[in-house]
């Protein structure tokens, strides 16, 4: 598997072996996977747990056949369960009964986690190699991810009459649209005069050339350019850096940038790249559970600048924050921008998914994205295989293509599907009966993921055969 793992990583696309179509062969990429005992920190949905109606007090574990468990492809959407989630959660309910409020500044011993007051730093402190930052000061974990992006629009978008314009692409996830437009109606300005979209090309495409043109054009009128690492409807990966620099060098003040579907999905080298800041959610490739609390990064070049910001309590330097004094006096780097007492529970189960992270090694991004590279163009190759099969065409039409750009330097883990019209409904009903996880975003689309934390190549094998049995019927 390492010269698949090479080329991919290179931006090829090797040649499988004629044998590669068969179960045989996904197994034996299986048992080549250095990373494949991660799946056994994982709780898998199993085709029973997937029908449950009411709680019983059974949750799939360590006794469910693999034959039993899901093809659980959507970690796009939300992560699967780590079994170190109940750990980390039954110890801080443990010391919040033992102790109580003491459980801010004291950790029990044996506790996998550290004080209350402690918990959102000790995750940044597991994040450096998440996000690629310099310093955990670069990081914080609060609030969820429109709350992110709502503050540092707060302190970083500051339009004027010549400067006013926030560049987009052309589908944001519309939590982003929202908080993006009312940010600009909260300056009295217009959404329609001030707020620039990236379009794609007809394939859904978007181009770096038409990034970086249309950031040129409107450069000299633009505040804040806010972009997606990863767009979540068709999976593409930006150039992060390219387009960073790109608008520094002609004079915008801030690059943002939303993580969803990036962080935990791909490296990313967020200092280095001079990223003025960005936002991300835990609940989907991190595996920290739905709503979990979000991260946020702020470039330390910032740190030491007077930025206007919404401040809060726990936002305060922990010197002072039980002085209770009016001033406010703001903690270093990134944490400065918290505003409450922060969940210890949420915290406790981002904690657990970050440990995940960390049981996989130094630079554990780059070990994770070598296998996730082999592991998504496997899935590429047997899918290109239906479509030259053609398997459930209509006339000329295929059942299917994949928006998903075929670069593997342009994508992370998942494939979008854009099924032929009117066949979504009939094709998720079988996934679904055949106990396949995965997300449909209507009218057309079908989004796979194979997360390589939990997911392995003999389920990428068997998702696909259930998906030709699905054309076939519709």
């Amino acid at each position: 598997m390492d010269s698949l793992t090479a080329a991919f990583r290179s931006g090829q696309k090797p040649s499988f072996p004629a044998e590669a179509g068969t179960l045989e062969y996904a197994q034996s990429l299986d048992q080549q996977d250095k990373l494949g005992h991660l799946r056994e920190e994982f709780n898998i949905p199993t085709r029973t747990s997937l029908k449950k109606k009411a709680l019983n007090g059974v949750s799939p574990g360590e006794n469910d056949s693999e034959d039993e468990k899901s093809i659980y492809f959507v970690g796009n959407s939300l992560g699967a369960q780590p079994k170190a989630v109940r750990r980390a959660l039954e110890s801080q309910l443990e010391t919040w009964a033992s102790i109580g409020v003491n459980g801010h500044f004291s950790t029990l011993e044996n506790s996998p986690l550290s004080s209350w007051q402690d918990l959102a730093e000790s995750c940044a402190r597991k994040s450096v190699d998440l996000v690629g930052a310099a310093v955990p000061e670069e990081i914080i974990y609060m609030n969820t991810l429109t709350a992110n992006l709502h503050l540092m629009m707060a302190s970083f978008y500051k339009p004027t009459a010549e400067r006013h314009k926030v560049i987009i692409e052309w589908k944001p996830f519309p939590s982003d649209w929202y908080a993006i437009q009312s940010q600009i109606r909260h300056h009295n300005l217009s959404p329609s005069t001030s707020l620039i979209e990236i379009q794609p090309t007809p394939d859904l495409y978007l181009t770096t050339e038409s990034i970086l043109a249309t950031i040129t054009e409107h450069a000299p009128s633009t505040a804040l350019v806010l972009l997606p690492g990863i767009q979540y409807y068709t999976g593409q990966l930006l150039d992060i850096k390219t387009i960073t620099a790109h608008a520094h060098s002609l004079g915008i003040p801030c690059v943002g940038w939303d993580l969803a579907h990036a962080a935990g999905n791909v490296p990313l080298c967020l200092h280095d790249w001079n990223v003025d800041f960005a936002v991300w959610c835990t609940y989907k490739y991190i595996n920290a559970g739905p709503g979990s609390t979000a991260g946020l990064f702020l470039h330390q070049k910032h740190h030491s600048r007077n930025l206007d910001r919404l401040e809060g309590w726990y936002g305060a330097d922990k010197s002072v924050r039980f002085l209770m004094e009016k001033e406010f006096k703001p903690s270093k780097g990134a944490s400065g921008w918290q505003l409450s007492n922060p969940s210890a529970i949420d915290l406790a189960s981002v904690s657990a998914a970050l440990g995940v992270f960390e049981s996989v090694g130094e630079r554990y991004m780059e070990r994770l994205r070598g296998k996730a590279v082999v592991l998504t163009g496997y899935l590429e190759y047997l899918l290109e295989g239906l479509i030259r099969e053609g398997v459930g065409r209509k006339g000329e039409e295929q059942a299917f293509r994949i928006i998903t750009p075929g670069d593997p330097l342009e994508r992370g883990t998942q494939l979008s599907l854009m099924l032929r019209e009117g066949i979504l409904e009939g094709v998720s009903k079988v996934l679904a009966e055949e106990g396949v996880v995965c997300d449909a975003r209507k009218p057309d689309v079908i989004r796979v993921a194979p997360v390589p934390m939990y997911c392995r190549f003999e389920d990428v094998w068997r998702f696909v055969e259930i998906f030709k049995g699905a054309l076939a019927r519709v």
